[in-house]
């Protein structure tokens, strides 16, 4: 067996056709027989064939090769008969494609089939008869059957052979399409008396190797005389018939003449055909020689027939031929075949990339046959023609599957046929995904208001982002930005959920100390890699009305006492003084409004709604109380609302020491609370309490009193006052014949009573230096004189820094005692009495209350705004010095000239060391009257 292989590779204007290969193979050949190596001689790697997924593609169905990927190679996969392929035709090939993916590629593969002298000649029928006269002249023909060869070339029909050659001889003529008509030819006259039936047998034989052949017998029945033969009017017929034209159609008519009478002059016409189809399409009538149509003609399938007619009178014949041409109609519409496809393509595909490859097919000729293919429009698609009857899809423009995720591809195709015919296939693309996209935001900012005090884990609101992209590239995810706020992680603040997008308050917030704060939320896609943006968020805290005002002025301390004062002569609208409040609120939560609540005198005051002036409403008079006290309320304008009470105190008087005399007593304000039964019950529980707690202190000091005295009575020395050597001395010059002590009532920082008492003067002496705070306690661990009724009281003399010179005794002035009483050697002076006693002791305490109680540090507790004059620099200083009434001493709180003062009146009244030694002073005996006395002096 003989192969051909013929290699050529053409470069196409479309990268998607590569080459064309064409390959002869005899028919014929086994199955699994070799055509060609496919690979080597596309110069293809056999891995390419695996991974592209090659594949034949025959556009009739046909498969008569297939592809071997695994060896690259084409095989025989059905046996091929050129006979039954192509008939006739010459030359006879197969025509399919090669075709790969990844990328798309396609190959024309031409396989050429070569006959073989498979099909031997043969004759339609087996014997043929003959009537021919005796009388016929030398060089009288018949036509004689053709033999048929469905082989072609050499191995076709070549020649025939007559035999036994006594009478006729063979000659053969060619005709235009190549074949050859046999004809007898008489070369010696018959003689009816010795042959009266000559048999003769024709051979057909062809040029193939093996030759082959084919016989049929003639029998010639030798007849009487007749010597005219039928004669065509001419030798060729055409016709023509449309295709799809209706059985009965008339074709043509051929028409034949013989010269002889009778029944030699008789005509009959036939169709000599043999082994084609055309006896099946058509017939003749034998009388009128009518050729008819009688079968279905199809231009696609044949084009033209030739018909072999014979016209015989009984013993003579002749011969024509017709030649039917078919006519096409626009009968087929254009076929399209998908050869190869994508049903998803990703949207990020380049331009010119190759969706579809189609097939377009239409059978019909010329303008009937002619298609022109279209895509529906506005799609990023074109149509390419990449060679005769291929074409491509490819893609024209950038996709984007967020405007469009699938395409319905409409692909049209129409000949120009008369009327055109046309055909469609819908293409359905889906465009796959690629995260092209980022998250958006429903807004370009957010702001958003929480009522301040809330509470921690409320949701605050929410933000929203969109992804057009799909699936996984479209699923958001919110996140908090790391940033801070005054120092302090945002985190502290809000959170984030991150699949919701809702926006939760981690603390409670205090618009007091941020009123607004802003942070960053991103929003991020879950592609690969991911996309993201971000968002401001503005969270602005809304005030509650949790603060009650603050006022500011006047101050209310409780060390001082201040008071305004306002001069008799002051007309209508005089301002007296201002409240200033605030409130750390806003907005209408801090809005104030001033409110006189009470007042001792209503008629004479006023407060300014707005700005909190307190003003005279008439003019004052000389029966206006000179202490008036006004309590204003300071209300914000929140719901509900708060408030804050303040109380100023007015003098309404013309000069400074009136006000001091009336506001020496002028005691602490008490702050109380709006829920009056309770402290009222309050109040009356502490009061019994006291009363008992009194009553209890009460008797307990009478009975000590008592007991004393009972010790006083049975001694037998007069009653000196007695005061323990341990006693602060707080004298600078001179002394006194008693030392007074006094328990002060005074007034405290308290909000919850009004004095507390002070202890006794047998339990502390208060230190007058100022600048110690100390106290110094009374010895406990000695046992008190006074304690043991029984003991005899020693009597020692008064401390020589407590005595008086002469001139400053009390009685008549520039009275001076003898020298024993300068030198502390005389006797005693007179002790006071009752009345000077009571005199002193009330001084004392007036004055002692005027300065600890009234004055404040360093103002008197007036107001300097309305009259500064009065300050602490023009008022003797009571804390720094006590005045004894009755006397020009002056007790000082100075502790250099206390020391100086006790040196020098030791290194005068001291005796010399001699006479320290001496008997102690006598002891007076307690008289009744000196008993009476002291006891008078207790009770006060």
């Amino acid at each position: 067996m003989r192969r051909q292989v013929l290699l050529l590779i053409s470069i196409l204007s479309l990268s998607s056709v590569l080459g064309q290969v064409s390959y002869s193979i005899p028919e014929e050949m086994a199955k699994g027989s070799l055509v060609g190596n496919i690979a080597q001689d596309l110069g293809l790697d056999v891995k390419r064939l695996k991974t592209g997924k090659a594949r034949v593609y025959s556009g009739d169905g046909n498969e008569y090769i297939e592809l071997n990927k695994e060896k690259g190679v084409l095989l025989i996969k059905e046996r091929i008969d050129r006979e039954a392929l192509c008939g006739d035709m010459t030359p006879c090939a197969l025509h399919f494609q090669v075709i790969m993916e990844n990328p798309m590629e396609f190959y024309s593969i031409t396989v050429e089939i070569i006959d073989i002298n498979d099909n031997p000649p043969a004759f339609e029928k087996n014997e043929i008869n003959f009537k021919i006269s005796e009388s016929a002249v030398i060089g009288a023909k018949l036509v004689l059957e053709r033999a048929m060869d469905l082989d072609v070339g050499t191995n076709g029909l070549q020649n025939y052979l007559l035999k036994p050659s006594d009478h006729f001889v063979l000659k053969l003529h060619s005709q235009a399409d190549g074949t050859k008509n046999v004809q007898m030819i008489l070369q010696k006259p018959l003689d009816r008396e010795k042959d009266e039936l000559i048999s003769l047998v024709l051979t057909a034989v062809d040029g193939g190797e093996p030759q082959m052949s084919g016989t049929m017998q003639i029998l010639i029945t030798v007849l009487d005389a007749n010597d005219n033969e039928p004669v065509f009017t001419q030798p060729i017929y055409k016709g023509t018939v449309t295709e799809n034209a209706p059985k009965g159609t008339v074709v043509t008519t051929v028409s034949a003449s013989d010269a002889d009478y009778g029944s030699y002059g008789k005509i009959t016409y036939s169709i000599t055909n043999t082994l084609d189809d055309v006896r099946n399409m058509f017939e003749v009538n034998e009388e009128n020689g009518q050729v008819r149509l009688i079968g279905h003609i199809d231009y696609e399938k044949k084009r033209n027939f030739q018909i072999n007619l014979r016209a015989s009178d009984g013993g003579f014949t002749d011969s024509c031929k017709v030649i039917v041409d078919v006519v096409d109609i626009n009968d087929n519409e254009p076929t399209i075949k998908i050869m190869s496809k994508s049903t998803v393509i990703s949207e990020d595909a380049k331009p010119n990339t190759v969706v579809t490859m189609i097939n377009i097919q239409d059978p019909d000729s010329g303008d009937n046959g002619r298609v022109q293919c279209s895509i529906n429009d506005n799609i990023p698609f074109i149509f390419k023609s990449t060679s005769n009857n291929f074409y491509t899809l490819v893609v024209d423009n950038d996709l984007d599957r967020e405007r469009a995720s699938e395409y319905n591809i409409t692909v049209t195709c129409s000949d120009e046929g008369v009327p055109s015919l046309s055909s469609s296939v819908t293409l359905t693309l889906q465009i796959s995904d690629v995260n092209d996209n980022a998250p958006v935001f429903e807004k370009s900012s957010y702001e958003a208001y929480i009522v301040e005090n809330n509470t921690p884990g409320l949701s605050i609101f929410t933000v929203k982002a969109r992804d057009v992209d799909w699936n996984q590239n479209a699923r958001v995810s919110y996140i908090l930005e790391d940033s801070s706020i005054n120092g302090v992680p945002v985190s502290s603040y809000v959170s984030v959920s991150a699949d919701s997008g809702v926006i939760h308050a981690v603390r409670s917030f205090d618009y007091e100390q941020i009123k607004d704060f802003q942070f960053c939320v991103k929003a991020q896609d879950g592609g690969s890699p991911p996309l993201s943006s971000n968002v401001t968020v503005k969270i602005l805290i809304q005030d509650q009305n949790d603060n009650a005002p603050q006022v500011l002025y006047p101050v209310q301390t409780g060390g001082s006492l201040v008071a305004e004062m306002v001069p008799r002569s002051a007309d209508v609208g005089y301002l007296v003084s201002k409240v200033v409040a605030v409130d750390v609120d806003s907005g209408q939560n801090a809005w104030l409004s001033y409110k006189l609540q009470k007042a001792t005198d209503r008629a004479l005051f006023e407060v300014g709604l707005q700005n909190g002036e307190i003003r005279t409403i008439r003019q004052v008079t000389d029966k206006d109380v000179v202490k008036q006290r006004l309590t204003v309320v300071v209300e914000d304008n929140g719901q509900p609302s708060r408030s804050a009470t303040v109380n100023v105190n007015v003098a309404v008087a013309d000069s400074f020491p009136e006000v001091l005399s009336e506001f020496t007593d002028f005691t602490h304000d008490k702050e109380y609370n709006d829920n009056l039964t309770f402290y009222l019950v309050l109040a009356l529980a502490v009061v019994s309490f006291l009363f008992i707690t009194c009553l209890v202190v009460i008797i307990s000091v009478k009975i000590y009193r008592w007991r004393q005295s009972r010790v006083l009575y049975h001694s037998s020395l007069p009653v000196i006052p007695y005061y323990p050597p341990r006693y602060s001395d707080t004298l600078g010059t001179g002394t006194l014949q008693h030392v007074y002590n006094y328990e002060v009532c005074r007034t405290t920082d308290s909000r919850k009573s009004d004095c507390k008492f002070g202890g006794a003067g047998s339990q502390n002496i208060l230190i007058m230096d100022p600048s110690s705070t100390a106290t110094m306690q009374r010895i406990q661990s000695e046992k008190n004189i006074l304690d043991e009724p029984d003991s005899p009281l020693e009597q020692k003399p008064p401390n020589n820094d407590w005595r008086f010179t002469q001139g400053q005794r009390p009685g008549p002035s520039g009275a001076t005692g003898g020298p024993e009483v300068a030198m502390g050697t005389g006797p005693w002076p007179q002790p006071p009495t009752e009345a000077e006693q009571l005199q002193a002791l009330m001084a004392a305490a007036n004055e002692v209350s005027e300065a600890t109680a009234t004055l404040g540090p360093g103002t008197m507790g007036l107001s300097t705004r309305y009259s500064p004059q009065f300050t602490l620099q023009h008022v003797p200083d009571y804390r720094q010095n006590v005045y004894i009434p009755g006397s020009t001493a002056t007790l000082t709180s100075n502790p250099q000239q206390q020391q100086a003062a006790a040196q020098q009146a030791a290194q005068q009244a001291l005796p010399p060391p001699q006479a320290s030694a001496q008997a102690e002073p006598p002891k007076a005996a307690q008289t009744p009257a000196s008993k009476k006395k002291s006891t008078k002096k207790e009770k006060k």
